[in-house]
């Protein structure tokens, strides 16, 4: 009889286990009912008709509807991932990037470079090619009825560009009086509470950055100081929107491949502060509600299976004056969950280093990333040790963060951590509570950091 080694018969029994626990099920009327109960002061008008067994009954409906709503905003989102590209990309065009190369002072200057810019991505995109940035680019605005084959429409579509730049720029300047509102109020955690909830009329955008996995690993190790988390004590994580890399939305980088970068980031941390014994010890779960994001990471799952590495690309541009802690995890990150390959050839862009990561197969195969709208949506039988979500629940008003935060506290064990760097309404009856939270500074510059906050869930 063979024998099966340790390593294969553990991951039968994950497998086995994966199959038997991951059901996503809408969230229950008897579990979202204290929170409509604590807001119904600010619930959709749907929510508010008739006595308890009425909207008892019209929960399941409104729960999918809403489901579906706040999908539909991924669409928006995409468009304004490419409006980014638009300004700040560099693999379809040799032109400066607009707002950075050509500041906003030079405002005559600036709009002849957008111009000529998104004349470029046009033609870019019409060009044949198999990269997949301009192929998602392409399919997307096939979608909305542009022919790329046809010189007209290829105009329309550039008007139609620069119309999107103005659409974004008015909602940037409205955040930006919005949150100086806020801070002439002189409240620090006023403010903070704005910003986190700041975007909840915009598309949803899967953009993404290192940055924030360096907050967390900051409150990680502080948590563990506390003896808040012991050592070996983390198995089962789980990443709520860890997002799609497609163009830096700081300095635009897109000289490399699509990536996710936090979920293997978040697990190189657990290893490094000896809070998880080892990566095949760790079940790492992605929750997202963008099939691009779920897709891109079963399809590099896959490849993983067959033999495929998976690389992480991590950029740093120096001429920003970044805090001695960030610029030495920036040199260790990846160190504990892959091998450090060779960068890409120097002057891709000016002032930039990348870090390259080939990620360890074994890691990357037995990512489970499953499609879950956190607001109305749970793991019917899912437990983690801890759940991370940043730059999620900004997108959301009040009311939908709240019910984000039951469904999140339905997925903890007694104990378990959600960290974020948003902070949430804790209605009252919730199990999870916030018992503390660590600012982290990333740079020099003006509001370039994050207060992460740390959710722990009561016992049962």
């Amino acid at each position: 009889m063979r024998v099966i080694s340790a390593a294969v018969a553990a991951f039968i029994a994950w497998s086995a286990a994966l199959s038997a626990a991951d059901r996503v099920s809408y969230t229950a009327y008897a579990d979202a009912r204290p929170t409509l109960e604590a807001l119904r002061d600010v619930l959709p008008a749907e929510l508010t008709a008739g006595d308890g067994r009425q909207i008892e009954s019209q929960w399941a409906a409104w729960a999918g509807g809403h489901d579906r709503d706040i999908r539909a905003r991924l669409v928006a989102g995409d468009e304004d991932t490419i409006v980014n590209w638009l300004l700040l990309g560099t693999s379809f065009t040799g032109r400066p990037r607009a707002f950075l190369d050509v500041p906003a002072s030079k405002a005559q200057e600036l709009s002849q470079l957008i111009g000529a810019r998104a004349h470029d991505l046009v033609a870019a995109l019409t060009a044949s090619s198999n990269d997949e940035r301009r192929l998602f680019a392409r399919a997307f605005f096939a979608q909305k009825g542009f022919r790329l084959d046809v010189p007209v429409e290829r105009l329309r579509l550039e008007q139609y560009l620069l119309a999107a730049v103005v659409r974004v720029g008015s909602e940037q300047a409205r955040f930006t009086d919005e949150l100086q509102a806020v801070r002439r109020l002189g409240d620090q955690s006023e403010a903070f509470a704005a910003r986190s909830k700041l975007f909840r009329e915009r598309g949803l955008s899967l953009d993404t950055s290192i940055q924030p996995s360096f907050a967390l690993e900051q409150s990680l190790r502080e948590l563990q100081k506390r003896g808040f988390i012991a050592a070996g004590g983390v198995r089962d994580v789980a990443v709520i929107g860890p997002g799609l890399d497609f163009s830096d939305k700081n300095s635009g980088y897109d000289f490399y491949p699509q990536q996710t970068l936090q979920p293997f980031a978040l697990v190189d941390s657990l290893l490094r502060l000896g809070l998880a014994d080892r990566s095949a010890s760790v079940r790492l779960t992605t929750l997202d509600l963008s099939p691009r994001v779920t897709d891109h990471l079963t399809r590099a799952r896959r490849r993983a299976g067959a033999g495929s590495a998976y690389t992480l690309r991590v950029p740093l541009d120096t001429s920003i004056s970044w805090k001695p802690d960030f610029l030495a995890y920036w040199n260790a990150v990846g160190n504990h969950i892959g091998t450090v390959a060779a960068a890409p050839a120097d002057g891709v862009t000016p002032n930039l280093r990348v870090r390259t990561v080939a990620v360890r197969q074994e890691l990357v195969s037995q990512l489970d990333a499953q499609d879950l709208n956190v607001v109305v949506q749970h793991f019917a039988d899912r437990r983690f040790d801890i759940i991370v979500a940043t730059n999620v629940f900004v997108y959301y008003d009040l009311f939908d963060q709240a019910l984000a935060l039951s469904n999140v506290a339905s997925m903890l064990r007694p104990g378990g951590f959600l960290l974020s760097n948003n902070a949430i309404i804790e209605v009252p009856g919730s199990r999870l509570r916030s018992v503390g939270y660590l600012t982290t500074q990333y740079s020099d510059r003006a509001d370039d950091g994050d207060h992460v906050v740390w959710y722990r869930r009561s016992a049962d």
